[in-house]
């Protein structure tokens, strides 16, 4: 039986001009990788809506998996453009092999 270790998957949906921001915090929380998936559209509480690279509202998801400390350090760095920036950040546990690298 292959041995897993839990960790937090963490993905973050926000403004691509943003990316940088919760890049930076990413590593700043000492997580050692992330990866950028674009977001074409979706719909919220608000309806529907498309990628809209003239107005700079298109969007990405930022996906990270993190050691659970880290993946607090990072929440709370976040929390406050959650709200100012209209972030999504959403974590669960997820089991990985090789812990470690995580």
């Amino acid at each position: 039986m292959i041995e897993t270790v839990v960790r937090k998957r963490i993905e973050i949906l926000t403004d691509t001009r943003l990316q940088k921001r919760v890049t930076n915090a990413i590593d700043k929380a000492g997580i050692t990788g992330w990866t950028i998936v674009p977001v074409t559209s979706g719909k919220g509480r608000d309806g529907p809506w498309r990628e809209e690279r003239v107005m700079g509202t298109d969007k990405v998801l930022v996906l990270t998996i993190a050691a659970e400390d880290k993946a607090e350090a990072l929440a709370e760095v976040l929390a406050p453009m959650l709200t100012k920036y209209g972030f999504i950040l959403s974590m669960w546990d997820v089991q990985v092999i090789r812990g470690e690298r995580f």
